[in-house]
């Protein structure tokens, strides 16, 4: 799939089919991840992939707004340092790559950040000192998605040379 048309097509999904994702295409997701820059090279994050029913609805009652991945094939949980400034930025880094590679596939995906800290930290043995910074979910999409987005125009977005300067 060429780039741009993975970013134009992909979409957020929550309702996910049963059809498993092979290993390799989860390997190809994971090494997205590994292969995303980091702020000085950092490569600060760290990643739990989540795999089984019992393991996924886990994961579920740990959140407070991702119930849904219960129902997903997979999950990877994005740990962040937060000591350095720019962790969210990679984590929003490593976020697309993830989601890219997996499109690549077919595969589709959906994150939430809502959690309850303790309890997921305990049922995943997940550091103190590393953020809960997203959680992404992964599987086939339940039904054929359009491919569309509801998308304001580039026109009311995009200033040229300074805030308030439309296109000519």
């Amino acid at each position: 799939m060429d780039i741009f048309d993975g970013i134009a097509t992909k979409l957020d999904v929550r309702q996910y089919s049963p059809q498993n994702v092979s290993s390799e295409i989860k390997q190809s997701v994971l090494e997205a991840a590994r292969l995303t820059g980091t702020g000085l090279n950092t490569q600060h994050w760290r990643f739990i992939l989540v795999e089984g029913k019992d393991r996924l609805a886990t994961l579920a009652e740990d959140s407070t707004s991702g119930g849904w991945v219960a129902g997903a094939n997979f999950a990877v949980i994005v740990l962040t340092n937060p000591d350095y400034k720019f962790h969210m930025i990679d984590a929003g880094r490593v976020l697309q790559n993830m989601q890219l590679a997996a499109w690549n596939h077919g595969v589709a995906s959906g994150i939430f950040t809502g959690v309850k800290e303790e309890k997921l930290r305990k049922d995943f043995a997940i550091p103190k000192e590393l953020n809960i910074t997203l959680i992404a979910g992964f599987g086939y999409p339940a039904k054929k998605l359009a491919g569309k987005k509801s998308r304001v125009p580039l026109n009311e977005l995009v200033y040229y040379g300074k805030y308030g300067n439309a296109a000519a």
